[in-house]
């Protein structure tokens, strides 16, 4: 069985004269906790952008799980099992985190809006929300309305969003950015405590949670890699420190 879950090589991606990102080669093995970081404009979005089918490579592809998705649709890629944490819309605002648990459960076994007739209904998915709201910290809020929760609890719903859709590569995108200081360990201890068989790219500015996090870390630096290695040797690099100190940034943890 091959070891690689998700691949990029030579990923290029140009907006007029800018190239965003350069040649880019990156391997996601599988089970890994695998950190992308790199200062402001280093090129991550666009990078999470190209491997989501946001956007379209200008050059090189992307590979999950031995196939060619370079040029597939986002929601084809979710079907094949790559999801991205997002931002909850207007929609989930207005719902519970039990209802959107729900939808989003029946939605990805295929019975479509039918929870809607009757919420619970269906026991299996009743069970897997339930399991959910329990696993992200969520139960005590199950049945508030999103838009009135705490910000770190939207944050614990929009990773509970993602992993409904049962994913075998996880795109975590900033997941405590914003997050207020006391509502950050329980984040932590949930994105540390992810499915081992899920394997997770994590995109994150707090250097505490991906030296907690990761076991892998690639450095991008004007949609270049810059270097990649384990945190030991993320840490002790030079020329990431001088990049980080360069930018007015610290690569340092603790």
């Amino acid at each position: 069985m091959n070891d690689i879950v998700l691949s990029c090589k030579e990923l290029v991606k140009k907006f007029g004269g800018i190239t965003a990102t350069n040649d880019v080669t990156l391997d996601l093995r599988r089970g890994a906790r695998h950190a992308l970081i790199g200062p402001n404009g280093a090129g991550k979005t666009t990078l999470i952008n190209l491997l989501t089918g946001v956007l379209p490579p200008t050059a090189g592809s992307i590979t999950l799980e031995g196939q060619d998705i370079s040029r597939m649709a986002p929601h084809e890629r979710v079907r094949r099992g790559m999801v991205r944490t997002f931002q909850i819309n207007q929609l989930f605002a207005s719902m519970t985190p039990l209802e959107t648990l729900a939808l989003v459960v029946s939605q990805h076994r295929g019975l479509g809006a039918r929870w809607w007739k009757s919420l619970g209904s269906d026991a299996a998915v009743a069970q897997r929300a339930q399991q959910l709201l329990e696993q992200f910290h969520l139960a005590e809020v199950a049945t508030q309305k999103t838009e009135h929760l705490a910000y770190g609890k939207r944050r614990l719903l929009e990773i509970a969003i993602a992993l409904a859709c049962e994913p075998r590569v996880l795109l975590l995108d900033e997941p405590v950015a914003g997050v207020p200081a006391g509502e950050r360990e329980e984040l932590l201890q949930t994105v540390g405590a992810l499915p081992a068989d899920v394997s997770v790219l994590l995109i994150e500015h707090d250097m505490d949670l991906v030296f907690s996090f990761a076991n892998r870390m690639t450095v991008l630096v004007n949609g270049t890699v810059l270097t990649e290695g384990t945190p030991e040797e993320i840490a002790g690099n030079p020329e990431v420190k001088a990049v980080y100190l360069g930018h007015g940034e610290e690569v340092a943890h603790g």
